[in-house]
């Protein structure tokens, strides 16, 4: 009996131990899983980063452009270089694949939200240029690493926002809300300012309530709103007279707005100033400086700037979601606020065909600065005169259906060179001497540097699907020089140097279009 007491109390003993053992090698309870919390502060597609109190968005879109008969891929009328020339350099098919991505995050604080923001572009195009002498010079954009696999990233976006301040690379306090893009698709309607892919600046903006809102910035100007200052003591060519010779940036463009927002629309006005300072008087060919450049001298330094109104008419009986949108523009020594693109400033060269007995082929140019000056050595006044400029450029937007819109958009504008050609004291005068040192003339010729441009098109979309859109956009360029009779000119080869009749001229393009947003 005993025996079998003992057996049974070490058995349970032994039990205990083991079942001891066991809970002591069971795992520890995991920690919960963190997951991902949607963010409904900011709207849709925000969700907060895990373990923080940020959200953030990632977004973008990729877009597939093609431009026929055009100068970019963008919908660039034909109007400079090898696409200008007619020659057969010319790239008439244009394409572009580009996939841009967004990263906007928010965070609720004390002093309000603090947002950063930036996007960038990874894309691929078709050279713009075939001319050897171009692809082989000096400087050269990045379009060119588009080769077989390549292609290249650009920055647009990218800022920080804090309690009503915006610091680094974002839309000018100057801008409307649709920059140069009233309807278009093609990133070239000139006729007012567009800083779409961002200028370097310090804004603030003030909100007064009931959707007044004024906002004062700082740009720099460096990149996107210089076009040139043209020393006419420097010999010109062909299609330009003098030679750009912009100081160092010193000082920054002032800008701002006021702007109501409501129902019905939007109003906005907005102001600019603009430093025109220049290099030197003595500048070699091509503005090159020399050894006798510094101590030359230099015309005093000058202020330009541009104001410009805008409205947009919500609602309009026509159909539900139309609009109007119009901006008119007017500056003095601040011509990229008026000819202005996404990008640079363009000044315009086309050649066409002549009916003049003994001219080879027709040409007409627009030189696009901001002002000119002749140094008093070389007969000039030695003083800085300011080019003006004015625009209008608007778009109707039309809803067909849900899957249907289109939008009829054009724009005007003018280029002046103030002054009489005859007259060596004034703008016009100055560069017209400068221009026609040595060319040998018609009769009836008559110099005048001013042009008009106007741009009209219609683009049509289709939405199929939410976010998924198709667009053929059809536009049409005029040119509007004030040149008359004909000159021998020397001509950017491949064309001759022979006779040209001065004369205005145009050109069409198509865009055709398939974007994806995410």
């Amino acid at each position: 009996m005993k025996m079998v007491k003992s057996l049974i109390l070490g058995s349970a003993a032994g039990l205990i131990a083991m079942s001891g053992a066991q809970a002591a090698d069971l795992p520890v309870k995991a920690k919960a899983v963190e997951y991902v919390r949607i963010c409904s502060l900011y709207g849709a597609g925000f969700f907060y980063i895990p373990g923080t109190d940020t959200c953030i968005k990632l977004g973008g879109y990729l877009r597939v452009d093609t431009t026929l008969g055009g100068g970019n891929m963008y919908g660039q009328a034909a109007y400079s270089g090898d696409s200008g020339q007619r020659n057969r350099y010319w790239d008439t098919i244009n394409s572009r694949s580009r996939m841009a991505l967004t990263i906007d995050t928010r965070t609720a604080t004390e002093y309000g939200v603090v947002r950063t923001f930036g996007q960038g572009d990874f894309q691929f195009q078709n050279f713009t240029t075939s001319n050897p002498s171009v692809l082989t010079a000096a400087g050269v954009n990045s379009a060119l690493l588009s080769s077989a696999g390549g292609g290249y990233v650009a920055v647009e976006m990218v800022f920080i926002q804090f309690a009503g301040f915006t610091f680094g690379k974002s839309a000018s306090a100057y801008a409307t809300p649709w920059h140069g893009y009233p309807g278009n698709n093609n990133s070239f309607l000139v006729g007012g300012h567009d800083t779409v892919t961002g200028v370097n600046n310090i804004q603030y903006t003030a909100q007064f309530g009931n959707g007044v809102s004024g906002t004062i910035g700082l740009d720099d100007p460096t990149v996107f709103n210089r076009t040139a200052v043209l020393n006419l003591g420097v010999a010109g060519g062909a299609t330009a007279a003098g030679a750009n010779s912009y100081g160092g940036t010193t000082a920054p463009d002032i800008v701002g707005n006021i702007r109501v927002d409501q129902a019905w629309g939007l109003f906005q006005i907005s102001a600019a100033a603009h430093q025109v300072n220049a290099s030197y008087n003595i500048l070699g060919a091509g503005g090159v400086p020399t050894a006798l450049s510094e101590i030359s001298g230099h015309p005093e330094t000058k202020w330009g700037g541009s104001v410009m109104a805008a409205l947009q008419i919500k609602n309009l009986p026509t159909g539900a979601g139309d609009d109007f949108k119009i901006d008119v523009s007017y500056a003095k020594g601040d011509t990229k606020n008026v000819i202005s693109t996404s990008g640079g400033s363009p000044s315009y060269l086309m050649y066409s065909g002549t009916g003049r007995a003994g001219a080879y082929q027709s040409i007409g140019f627009g030189q696009t600065s901001d002002a000119v000056f002749m140094p008093v050595l070389n007969g000039g006044t030695g003083d800085i005169k300011l080019v003006e400029a004015w625009g209008v450029r608007g778009a109707f937007n039309h809803n067909w259906d849900p899957y249907w819109s289109s939008s009829l958009f054009g724009s005007y504008a003018q280029v002046k060179y103030n002054g009489n050609a005859l007259d060596i004291t004034s703008a016009k005068g100055q560069w017209c001497a400068n221009y026609n040192a040595g060319k040998a003339v018609s009769a009836d010729y008559t110099c005048n540097p001013d042009y008009n441009v106007a741009q009209v098109g219609v683009v049509t979309r289709w939405t199929p699907v939410k976010n998924l859109t198709f667009s053929a956009e059809l536009g049409a360029f005029f040119l509007d020089q004030k040149f008359t009779g004909a000159a021998t000119l020397a001509a950017a080869a491949p064309k001759p140097t022979t006779v040209y009749e001065y004369k205005d001229q145009s050109t069409v393009y198509l865009n055709v279009r398939a974007q994806r947003n995410f």
